[in-house]
């Protein structure tokens, strides 16, 4: 029953996610509102990695960050961004899928050169706030930088401003 109810938000939101990537123009790609804060490409590109967590998230109770490889991929257009997103996607749906709801109370942990990046907590947690929830925040930064830059952006979760004021 759980795994259908996160599985349901998944879907619903990835599409969410899927109208807010597909908004992007290329032209916006390499903005950023300070020298330090990622770029358009590259936080489109982190939104798309998240979703390459799931199954160690999902499926196993701890990730050991020290072997992984963050690949931004190629960043220089938006066509690029959405595949990267789709093949992701994919995969953390199957991997929401084979997952197993009495696994969930499990403590998880992450882990960099075997000290904890956070505390331990149960799996359910993690999965919605490092996988669901920080998927969502950074939507919202997104969001920020495309309307710094002059762009519209889809609605979400009904009207956006410009809708509400035909504009």
């Amino acid at each position: 029953m759980i795994k259908n109810v996160l599985l349901g938000e998944f879907l619903h939101e990835a599409e969410n996610t899927r109208k807010l990537l597909q908004s992007i123009p290329d032209s916006a790609l390499n903005y950023r509102p300070q020298p330090h804060l990622w770029s358009v490409g590259e936080l489109a590109s982190h939104i798309s990695e998240v979703y390459n967590w799931y199954d160690v998230t999902f499926n196993q109770d701890a990730f050991e960050m020290n072997g992984y490889f963050y690949d931004k991929g190629n960043i220089s257009k938006t066509s690029n961004i959405l595949a990267k997103f789709e093949e992701n996607l994919q995969k953390a749906k199957e991997a929401i899928e084979k997952s197993s709801e009495d696994q969930y109370i499990n403590t998880w942990s992450m882990t960099m050169n075997g000290e904890n990046v956070f505390p331990p907590m149960q799996k359910i947690q993690i999965i919605r706030g490092f996988l669901y929830n920080h998927l969502y925040h950074h939507r919202g930064e997104l969001i920020s930088h495309l309307r710094a830059t002059g762009n519209r952006v889809p609605s979400l979760y009904g009207p956006t401003y410009e809708e509400s004021q035909n504009i």
